[in-house]
């Protein structure tokens, strides 16, 4: 019983490591890892690039951008940024949620961007 153990667990051994071991053709070198990916830019107001990461700031335009954001998630933002009585949230051709707010009893039109920026108009 224990040779056929022995056995089996050899034979699963030299398979993983068969399956582990990249070669080219006969006689050629190894192959190699793969290249790592290029560096991809980081710009802050990167509006033509959609892999940019959300931010909390309130920028003074809107960048124009496929916005994921849902409604309430538009709202949300407004609201962590000191406005009320969020209405009229709409989403435009740009991709910018836009719609009335109030902030200190003055009443604004306000907008969300797809990076998540927010601003009064």
């Amino acid at each position: 019983m224990k040779q056929v153990l022995f056995a089996a667990v050899a034979v699963f051994a030299v398979g993983a490591a068969q399956a582990q071991t990249t070669t080219g053709p006969r006689g050629a070198a190894p192959a190699t890892a793969m290249p790592a990916p290029a560096a991809v830019p980081t710009t802050p107001n990167a509006a033509g690039n959609p892999a940019v990461a959300t931010t909390d700031q309130t920028a003074t335009q809107p960048a124009k951008g496929a916005n994921s954001f849902t409604m309430d998630q538009a709202r949300g933002r407004l609201e962590a940024k000191g406005f009320t009585h969020v209405t009229g949230l709409e989403k435009d051709n740009d991709g910018i949620w836009r719609g009335q707010a109030e902030r200190n009893g003055t009443k604004t039109s306000v907008w969300v961007d797809f990076m998540g920026n927010v601003g009064p108009v």
